[in-house]
């Protein structure tokens, strides 16, 4: 919570990106979302006024509230305006147009759970399958997540020009939309997938991104986990894929604490000290990988999800169960085959049959080029060149790691793991 003589920067980051996606699917119920521009324009109001009124009076005792009612008067100011010169949600009809039930309606609109039908409408609208996953999730960020573009630029390491690009894309796409995703669709069911992927995508930019600042976002691995909570609570998309999407962020998330250490620094798995891990999330992860166990359909989420729970039940990295986790990723292999799954089976073969192993399943890699700029590729040759005791030959795997790192603590990382080669 953010205390009462908070910086307007960090009111900002604290109550404007967690309340901004309510606000806006809120008043796009009301404008339509072909007005999803005058939308965001009354949140940012709302949240303007916020700022003046909080730094002469002080935080209110409920600012989410605040800023709802704010936003509320607001569209019944633009709709009693601007009814007669333009045209408004059309699923509201005619029910905007008399006071009777103009007020009830934008009252309807701000309730908990309209809003929570919208942003998943929101959710599903942003993510049409005609569009580039990238451009899926930019949206999802910006609408329903109250980030930036400056803010995604940065959590992407891709230019400010081109995130821009893909939110206006984005934009006139939903713009062209009659309405918002009908949750009751023919569609539902594919559209979902599509949801899944587009969370599953937003959550490893948190945790595996190439942020020039950080190796780590929480931020945005905790708008993933937040968003398909909203997919769990909706019955339809309560699926077992969604639950063991569910899982695999909740078990990965539990080790972001241990992930990067007090300095700042990269921590490897092995290296993590455990008793860091959020326990609960622990707990919830694991109690939605059994509920993710009902049906017949198998996923790359249930796979991933039951890897991430043998390492969360092992109090230490020589106590996992490295049989069960190369079996896994083999499964995985043939659910949903890449480069970055097949380096992950060879380190984990690595340590269940010693380096000279795990070299050859790296080196018997498809599709390595896929990995030529990832510093962990090179980086997991060198980490098996040292375990079997050639130290030049990891040196130089971990020097070329370092030419291709993403931030400073990756960085610091594998430099600290060239001085390893250096002092044994």
């Amino acid at each position: 919570m953010t205390e009462p003589n908070a910086t307007p920067g960090e009111l900002q980051a604290h109550f404007f990106r967690h309340e901004a996606g309510r606000i806006v699917v809120a008043l796009t119920r009301i404008f339509g979302v072909h007005n999803l521009a005058l939308a965001e324009d009354v949140a940012q109001d709302a949240f303007c006024r916020a700022l003046e009124v909080w730094r002469l009076r002080g935080l209110p005792d409920n600012p989410g509230a605040w800023l709802m009612t704010t936003a509320k008067n607001r569209a019944l100011d633009i709709v009693r305006r601007e009814r007669t010169a333009r045209t408004f949600a059309p699923e509201l009809g005619r029910l905007l147009d008399t006071e009777w039930t103009l007020a009830p309606v934008i009252d309807e609109a701000f309730a908990p759970g309209t809003i929570r039908d919208e942003q998943l409408r929101m959710m599903f609208s942003c993510c049409q399958p005609h569009l580039p996953e990238e451009v899926q999730i930019a949206l999802v960020l910006n609408v329903l997540c109250g980030f930036g573009a400056h803010e995604i630029a940065n959590a992407f390491l891709t230019g400010l020009a081109a995130i821009e690009k893909r939110i206006s894309r984005g934009k006139k796409a939903l713009a062209s939309s009659p309405r918002l995703f009908d949750l009751g669709d023919a569609e539902f069911a594919e559209r979902l997938a599509t949801v899944q992927r587009a969370l599953y995508l937003l959550f490893n930019e948190g945790y595996h991104g190439a942020s020039a600042e950080t190796p780590a976002r929480a931020e945005l691995c905790e708008e993933a986990i937040r968003l398909t909570a909203l997919l769990r609570a909706y019955p339809p998309a309560a699926t077992p894929a969604t639950h063991a999407l569910a899982a695999l962020m909740c078990l990965h998330a539990a080790r972001l604490p241990a992930r990067i250490d007090p300095a700042g620094d990269l921590s490897a798995l092995a290296d993590q000290d455990r008793v860091r891990w959020d326990a609960r999330l622990v707990a919830d992860g694991l109690a939605l990988l059994e509920q993710c166990a009902a049906g017949e359909q198998l996923t790359a989420y249930h796979v991933e999800a039951a890897i991430a729970a043998v390492h969360a039940s092992a109090r230490a990295t020589a106590d996992t169960d490295w049989t069960a986790i190369v079996a896994l990723y083999e499964r995985l292999m043939v659910v949903a085959p890449s480069p970055v799954v097949a380096l992950s089976r060879a380190i984990a073969i690595g340590q269940r049959d010693g380096a000279e192993h795990g070299l050859a399943a790296l080196h018997a890699i498809g599709d390595a080029e896929r990995l030529a700029s990832y510093p962990f590729y090179p980086a997991a040759f060198g980490e098996l060149e040292l375990e079997r005791g050639d130290r030049d030959a990891a040196r130089q795997h971990f020097r070329a790691a370092l030419g291709l790192a993403r931030n400073e603590a990756e960085r610091r990382f594998l430099q600290n793991r060239i001085e390893r080669c250096n002092d044994e």
